[in-house]
């Protein structure tokens, strides 16, 4: 690894980057003083997995900034854009549920959600079951009624007119018909928001103001309909555990560790009910103490679509010197205070967390166990089999789809260690091939990612585009020509990376330079691994002929539209999505789209 001398570290506080020789960030940290804390990782004597960390990369750099908050920042956001293999960072040890509402919508939508967080949603949660969330809203649309149909529904029905079978059963108050105005339906939203927050007193107390005016002016039915919302808003309360006599809210952090990994469990309490609860895992891949775990966690844990609450409790505060309450209050926007119970009943479910904390460890320990344990053994089997001088840590599958020569596609599926990496896949639209021709399709592709990624390797790390790393082992879905095809394109592009490739018709795997193929037996892990990836590699590329084809089919109709072009084409795929939906539309709604002259060609040419 390339050292830096002292003195071109600067003495100032910011992030810094270690980088392997391809350029990707092994690892990302910060510092009061760049140079003293830099510096550290050139003494000789360091803890085993940050030894392996620095032998691991070919150099490291740094960026400058003017305090300790803002290197925070700093450290936060290159964290999430590189994903650092060797910095510990906090994962769901599952994809939790959390109940979300659309407020970026005109008409807000709730809806049961995983996943990524999104700008503009405001999230609840998370739960521990989806069916628990899904029963409290069931309860709650009755006397909240806001929409939970997807934007393409609402669209349908609002070119219809007519609202869905959600309205007729009363658990939608049908915006997409405008049978609601937008100030009761606010009021609907930000009732379901008070409830899931945990304050639902107010919204029940007005629920029965309203209950007792219509049983004074003796009207019963809407009484009883009033007396049934309350009860249920109760009851959708109710499932919210009380943990504190008082109405407090507060974040709690609990954890148990071993060397290599700690689970993490968080409860969150408002108006002294829990509303959440996430139980996460993070990987320690450097030593690290528990002051900074809890740091780590605080890190990310908390962004700008899941603020902290006013007070979080720790079993271990952050280091002294690391200004996490200034963090974590600028991502709130008032003032965050951090606290370390040592008695009384917030201390009691501090270790009430921590149990379960260890019960989470001990079955993640287990799971992971056997699962990692099986992906080594696949990645070794392999090896073995094909004569790898290393386990193929990161394998890209490539695959051709074509019918009849049309809109042939090309796809290249990514695994690293023995788990698919979707955000590396890739789809090519072949250019310079006509006519049905897999060996050319497929020299096409493997010449267009590989010259790519020589086109990077002179650009900065920053700058490099999405083939920015090299694979283990190349696989492609075909035989003897296919296989000859990409070893000739590795060959002319100067790259040394093996081939293979796996026959459908006998599942026999072909490699270059050898005559007969090798017949992996069938209950070898090996060829389970290779019959994964190829089956994802085709999926992968079909997908995206039929995208191509449907798009095709749109275009072929309404090419022959008078009146429509690629403005008028473009908002009418918008609106309805496929020709189907477009043969269901009357004219007048297609003129809702398009003007009334262009509809009724439209109409005529989508009805024969």
């Amino acid at each position: 690894m390339n050292r830096p001398l002292p003195a071109e570290i600067p003495d100032a506080p910011g992030a810094y980057l270690f980088r392997d020789r391809h350029g990707r960030v092994n690892y990302v940290g910060k510092a009061k003083s760049l140079r003293k804390r830099v510096s550290t990782y050139f003494t000789g004597d360091l803890p085993p997995r940050t030894q392996a960390m620095v032998d691991a990369s070919d150099g490291v750099e740094w960026i400058m900034v003017d305090s300790e908050v803002a290197a925070l920042f700093l450290e936060f956001s290159l964290i999430k854009e590189h994903r650092p293999r060797f910095n510990i960072r906090l994962r769901d040890d599952k994809s939790y549920p959390y109940l979300a509402i659309t407020r970026s919508d005109l008409w807000p939508r709730a809806r049961v959600v995983r996943g990524a967080k999104r700008k503009g949603t405001r999230y609840f949660g998370p739960y521990a079951h989806a069916y628990a969330i899904r029963n409290t809203l069931d309860l709650l649309l009755k006397s909240l009624p806001i929409r939970t149909c997807s934007d393409a529904v609402f669209r349908r029905h609002e070119l219809k007119g007519r609202p869905c079978i959600e309205y007729e059963i009363e658990r939608c108050s049908a915006p997409c018909v405008g049978y609601v105005d937008p100030d009761a339906y606010a009021g609907y939203v930000s009732g379901l928001e008070q409830v899931l927050s945990g304050s639902a007193d107010d919204l029940i107390d007005g629920i029965e103001a309203r209950m007792r005016e219509a049983s004074d002016r003796l009207d019963f039915e809407s009484a009883a309909r009033l007396r049934d919302q309350a009860q249920d808003v109760r009851r959708a309360v109710a499932r919210q555990e009380v943990v504190t006599e008082r109405r407090e809210d507060f974040d709690l952090i609990a954890t148990d560790e071993t060397d290599l990994e700690t689970s993490v469990q968080v409860l969150k309490v408002r108006n002294g009910r829990i509303v959440g609860r996430l139980g996460s895992i993070i990987d320690k891949v450097e030593d690290v103490t528990p002051s900074q775990v809890t740091a780590t966690v605080l890190r990310d844990l908390y962004d700008e679509s899941s603020p902290p609450p006013r007070l979080i409790l720790v079993e271990a505060l952050p280091p002294d010197d690391e200004p996490w309450s200034d963090l974590l209050s600028q991502r709130r926007g008032t003032r965050v205070t951090l606290r370390s119970p040592k008695r009384g009943a917030k201390r009691r479910l501090l270790e009430t967390a921590k149990t379960n904390a260890s019960e989470a460890l001990l079955r993640h320990r287990l799971r992971r166990q056997s699962d990692h344990n099986a992906r080594a053994r696949d990645l070794r089997s392999l090896q073995t089999a094909l004569a790898l001088p290393e386990p193929p840590l990161r394998i890209e599958a490539y695959d051709i789809s074509t019918i009849q020569g049309r809109h042939t596609v090309g796809s290249m599926v990514v695994l690293e260690d023995g788990l698919p990496r979707r955000g590396d896949y890739r789809r090519f639209r072949i250019r310079t091939v006509t006519g049905q021709d897999d060996f050319s399709s497929m020299e096409e592709v493997i010449r267009r990612r590989f010259s790519a990624y020589l086109a990077d390797l002179d650009k900065p790390v920053s700058e490099r585009g999405k083939f920015a790393y090299p694979p283990s082992l190349v696989l492609i879905d075909g035989g003897p020509g296919q296989i000859a095809r990409a070893v000739e394109v590795l060959a002319q592009l100067d790259l040394d990376i093996p081939v293979a490739g796996l026959a459908k018709r006998m599942e026999e795997v072909y490699v270059p330079g050898q005559v007969d193929p090798i017949v992996i037996p069938r209950d070898q892990p090996a060829l389970h691994l290779l019959q994964r990836v190829r089956d994802e590699a085709h999926r992968f590329a079909l997908m995206y002929h039929r995208q191509l084809r449907g798009k095709r089919m749109i275009d072929s109709i309404l090419d022959d539209v008078d009146g429509v072009g690629p403005a008028r084409k473009k908002a009418l795929v918008r609106t309805f999505g496929s020709v189907k939906k477009m043969r269901e539309a009357s004219v007048s709604q297609l003129a809702e789209v398009v003007p009334q002259r262009v509809a009724e060609n439209l109409y005529a040419t989508l009805h024969g």
